[in-house]
């Protein structure tokens, strides 16, 4: 019987404070309706075609070759990772 009141008395702010959540999310007003809806019709293109030719793969990306020691440090890198793994 003393457990009984125990666990009834655990429960029973918790069934009160859901019982009040709801109460309150069913009498409160929904939030106003300020979203922006998308347009019925859509626009056109507004940006402006690029008037350029299509890349090649003949064309560079403007990279310079690196420094001896950066590419040795790299080649090290390589190595190490190839050997133990990242």
């Amino acid at each position: 019987m003393q457990r009984k009141l125990k666990t009834l008395a655990l429960l029973l702010p918790s069934v009160l404070l859901l019982t009040m959540q709801a109460v309150n999310a069913q009498s409160s007003s929904p939030p106003p309706a300020t979203a922006t809806r998308p347009a019925e019709n859509m626009p056109g293109q507004t940006s402006v075609p690029n008037d350029s030719p299509p890349a090649t793969r003949t064309q560079t990306t403007g990279q310079t070759n690196p420094d001896p020691t950066v590419k040795e440090m790299n080649e090290d890198a390589k190595r190490k990772t190839e050997r133990e793994g990242k």
